[in-house]
This record gives C-alpha cells, sequence and structure tokens, in this order.
C-alpha cells in the first residue's frame, strides 16, 4: 500500500464529506456524525443478539448501501471494520483487500455521486486504478455498481416509481433517475446479477431519495423513500436500518398502504425521531422532520422510541408502535399519556385511542372543497343583491348563490372557517409552534374556497365563538399535532379531537382540570404548542392570509 493511501484510510481531518453541499432533492448527504450514530445502534443490536461479540470483528459480515452518493456509509463502515479486523488480518493490505472486496458494497445512485462514493472509499475513482487503496479489482467500479437505468413508462408515468414522463424523459443527455434497485421486478434475481450468484447482505443501511416529479400541479412530487424501504425487506437482510423522512407516521400521499405496514411490523426494534430535519441535514428544508430506524429479521418485539429535538432531553420508551384504535404512530411519548388521558374520560372501551361516533371533532369538519370551489377561485369585486361573501385565498369576494357547486346546507348556519395550510417559518419546524393557522368565525351568508375548511354547523354565534375558543387551546392543538404529518390540516388531524359542551367558552386550565394532565404534563405541552391569542376583535372575521408564525 502507498503511503498517500494508508494516510487516507487511518483518518484525515478536515473531512471533505461534512462540507459537500446537496445536489437536490435526492441526493441529500448524510453526515459522517449522524452516519455513524446509525452505525453505533447497529452495533449495540448486532451485540446484544449475538453475545456481546462485535459486528466490525466479524470477516464474515457483508453491507450493502444500494442508494450510495457520497459514499459515507461504506467509508465508516470501513474505517470500523480496519480496526476491528486487526487481530485476523495483521497486515492492513490484506485486511484493506478483503474489506473492500467481500463485505463493502454499494449501488449508485447517479454517475456523479457512484463516482464520489468510489472516491470516498477506495481514495479513488478508478477502484482498479493506481491510486486506489484496493488491490484485486478487475474493473472500474468494484463494489460500488452503477449503470444508467431507463424507467418504464406507462399512461405518462413510470411503473416502477411512478415519476412523470414528462419531467422526466429528457433524453440521454441528462439523468433519468430511475434508480435501479427499486426498477426491477425480482430484486434477489437483480442482486446476484450485480454482486454474485449467492450473495447475501447482513446489513443494508442508507438514505434514500425522498421523492420524485410525480406530473401533479406545480412542483408536485411523491414520495418514494417507501419503495427502497420494501425493497430492502425483500432481499431479507438481517439487520435494515435507514434514515427517512417522519411523515410516514400518519401516512398521506402514497404512504398509507407502506405506514400501516410497518407500524403492524414487529421486527422495527428501534426509532430515533429528529423533530427538525435541519438538526441532521443543515439547511435542509424538509417538514415533518426525519427519523432512522432498526429493523431486526430475527428478533420482534416492541420498539424503542427516541425523541430528539435540538437541547431537549432526549425522550425514550418502548412501547407497540400502533396503539388500540389509532391508525398512526404516536410520535411523542409524553403525547401518549396526555392522549390516553383524554380517551379514558372520552371512550367507553378501555385501553383504546378510538372517539366513539358523535363524540369526534371531525364530523364537524369539511372534507376538501366544502364548497366546491378550488383555490385559485376567485368571487366577483362588487357585491349584487343576495350574493354571498366568499373567503378565499387573498381576502374575500362575491358570488351568486346559484354558482355554489355544494354545501348548501351550511350556506345558512354560524360556522369556523380555518386555513388548510398551517402557518411555518420557512422550510424549518419550529417548537413551540401554532400548529393551526387562526381560524375565524363565518356568518350565516358566506362561503370559503379550498383555501379553507369549514367547521360547524352551529346554531348561534356564542356557539361557534365557544368552539373557536377550544380550538385555541394548546391541549386541544396538541391532539391536533399528534395526527397531523405536515402543513396540511385536513378533515383526519381532528381524529383524536372529542367534542364539548358548546354552550360555553373553554380555557386550558378547564381542560387541563377536566381530563387530569399533571404539571410535567402542562410544561410539555408548553414546550410543543404556542399561545394562540384570540382576543375579542380576532373573533370577528380574519383572514388567514394576515396571520404569521413568526
Amino acid at each position: 500500500m502507498n503511503q498517500q493511501a494508508g494516510f487516507i484510510l487511518r483518518g484525515r481531518n478536515p473531512d471533505v464529506l461534512t462540507c459537500i453541499a446537496n445536489l437536490s432533492n435526492d441526493e441529500v448527504f448524510t453526515p459522517p456524525e449522524f452516519a455513524n450514530r446509525m452505525l453505533d445502534t447497529l452495533a449495540e443490536a448486532w451485540a446484544a443478539r449475538n453475545g456481546g461479540t462485535n459486528i466490525w470483528a466479524d470477516s464474515t459480515a457483508t453491507f450493502l448501501d444500494p442508494f450510495t452518493k457520497s459514499g459515507v456509509f461504506l467509508r465508516e463502515i470501513t474505517k470500523r471494520l480496519i480496526i476491528g479486523l486487526v487481530d485476523e488480518f495483521p497486515d492492513l493490505q490484506t485486511r484493506v483487500d478483503h474489506i473492500l472486496t467481500r463485505q463493502v458494497f454499494g449501488i449508485g445512485i447517479t454517475m456523479l455521486t457512484s463516482l464520489l462514493a468510489r472516491r470516498s472509499l477506495y481514495c479513488s475513482k478508478h477502484a482498479d486504478g493506481e491510486h486506489s487503496v484496493v488491490r484485486g479489482f478487475a474493473n472500474d467500479g468494484g463494489n460500488i455498481w452503477y449503470e444508467r437505468t431507463e424507467h418504464r413508462w406507462q399512461d405518462g408515468k413510470c411503473s416502477y416509481c411512478g415519476a412523470s414522463q414528462a419531467a422526466l424523459d429528457r433524453g440521454e443527455a441528462l439523468e433519468t433517475h430511475a434508480y435501479a434497485f427499486i426498477h426491477t421486478d425480482d430484486i434477489k434475481t437483480r442482486m446476484a446479477e450485480l454482486f454474485g450468484e449467492n450473495m447475501q447482505f447482513d446489513v443494508i443501511i442508507g438514505n434514500p431519495p425522498y421523492q420524485l416529479n410525480d406530473g401533479g400541479y406545480g412542483m408536485s412530487a411523491a414520495p418514494i423513500y417507501q419503495k427502497f424501504v420494501e425493497q430492502a425487506k425483500a432481499l431479507d437482510p438481517r439487520y435494515l436500518t435507514m434514515v427517512i423522512p417522519s411523515r410516514w407516521f400518519t401516512g398521506g400521499k402514497g404512504l398509507d398502504e407502506f405506514r400501516e405496514a410497518m407500524l403492524k411490523d414487529d421486527r422495527l426494534r428501534s426509532i430515533d425521531d429528529h423533530l427538525t430535519a435541519s438538526d441532521v441535514f443543515p439547511g435542509v428544508g424538509l417538514k415533518g422532520g426525519v427519523c432512522y430506524f432498526l429493523w431486526e429479521r430475527d428478533n420482534p418485539g416492541p420498539c424503542r422510541v427516541a425523541t430528539h429535538f435540538k437541547d431537549w432531553p432526549v425522550s425514550t420508551a418502548t412501547r407497540p408502535l400502533l396503539e388500540p384504535g389509532a391508525d398512526v404512530f404516536i410520535r411523542f411519548n409524553e403525547g401518549l399519556s396526555i392522549l390516553k388521558k383524554v380517551m379514558a374520560l372520552e371512550t367507553s372501551k378501555a385501553g383504546s385511542l378510538a372517539l366513539p361516533e358523535g363524540q369526534r371533532f371531525e364530523e364537524l369538519v369539511s372534507a376538501r372543497k366544502p364548497f366546491g370551489l378550488v383555490t385559485t377561485f376567485k368571487g366577483k369585486t362588487r357585491r349584487a343583491a343576495g350574493d354571498l361573501v366568499i373567503h378565499q385565498n387573498g381576502g374575500t369576494g362575491y358570488i351568486a348563490p346559484k354558482d355554489v357547486p355544494t354545501g348548501h346546507e351550511l350556506i345558512g348556519h354560524w360556522k369556523i372557517y380555518i386555513g388548510r395550510a398551517a402557518p411555518g417559518t420557512g422550510n424549518r419546524d419550529t417548537y413551540p409552534h401554532r400548529i393551526l393557522s387562526t381560524p375565524f368565525i363565518g356568518e350565516p351568508g358566506s362561503i370559503c374556497s379550498e383555501t379553507y375548511l369549514c367547521i360547524g354547523p352551529f346554531d348561534s354565534r356564542m356557539e361557534a365563538e365557544n368552539a373557536l375558543s377550544y380550538l385555541s387551546c394548546r391541549l386541544t392543538r396538541l391532539l391536533i399535532l399528534l395526527h397531523k404529518p405536515s402543513q396540511d390540516t385536513t378533515r383526519r388531524v381532528y381524529t383524536f379531537v372529542p367534542t364539548q359542551d358548546w354552550s360555553r367558552r373553554w380555557t386550558d386550565e378547564d381542560l387541563y382540570g377536566r381530563y387530569g394532565i399533571s404539571d410535567n404534563e402542562v410544561e410539555f405541552i408548553e414546550k410543543v404548542v404556542r399561545p394562540m391569542d384570540l382576543s375579542a376583535d380576532l373573533f370577528d372575521e380574519v383572514s388567514v392570509d394576515e396571520d404569521t408564525d413568526e
């Protein structure tokens, strides 16, 4: 081994992989420090399952990063194996050759990232080149495979990943973003073609691409990370660990089946949930945070759930992923105990998190487009006799009753309007935050466009105002947060919110007393949920577009 290569393998400061910028939404590079946290979790699980043995001292263990970008996972694994296998292979060159030719494998997601990964792992973009630290490869790519892969177009979308043909069928000069790992009908056969017939990976690890343009309105993009998780499971590794967006906890666009399968899988043994993605990926705007999980094929059981946020103490609990009566993962450990107290009073079925019919606040909340008018609809600027007021994006307008497609039963009643998109601070999640846009009273004779949801009907202005006071309570909005995956506040996010007596106004003190919320639980609620000040003038009409979360 040459002197330069030996120096690089023993570590170098500064680390270039801490400095490179992300290339795009699907090429978010994992910081080395975070990659090592995932490897520590893996090593602890391996030791617990294998009599305390060290995974990094096992010369038969095999590792695959099937969507390698910077090569950080493969590099950090190699560094650990170089230390762990020193007794078995005292000669450094022999040790490196064994590790890089027999234990560590990757699949590049683009040409550029495959070259970057080879440079990180082999210290050369050519695995068989003169500057490579490994001897024994007879090919340029080594064990980091990459070949251009094409989408399989059908009715304008890729039948494998759902990508938009209009967006990504753009000729040979540009990347296809057709990732080889998920563009195959038989992943085991495909891996045998790439790495050998008898290849069985002990560990699959990495940070998959998160989304692709799906050809929807504007910059619409569909999640694809779930496809990588499902494909990795199909390879039947002993351990699987990935960092992915946390939005899967509550499902949503293309994620409902994935969420259900994950939450019912008792081989998912740990989840480290980071409430803010920028704490893991500096400068990356990704609403809802990120998590990394560890899946163990041969060791089913309850899941260790750890919540991380800036300088807060890490909250850890071992619990089922799916509570009785719930269809989502309850993200906060403290939030689960609060939710159980609420449900214990409101439900007749012990231990269930499902509210009975007639007691669900969501029954008062409209579906999308409560009056059948899209968010781009603009009413008239001048009011004619008999016209209704329409609350729309950017303010108000007027519309004739005959032009309202649906929702006629709500027009003559008092109601509450609330923005479908919650306020935020740029692309960052902040705590405490508002959870909801500021709701406001809707008088009889008013409607709204898709910009808002409609809550009601109520028999009087007093009842509407009392329901409005309930929405302003921190406890109410915490219950909403527990079912809310993103800025979008659809009817589903009110699943855990019970109805109340609308003949009175509500305060948090009233709700804390009603449900027996402890001082420690109150402290948690106030750390997570910002106050919403509904002073007397805010019980009148307030446009959501005038409200901010600054």
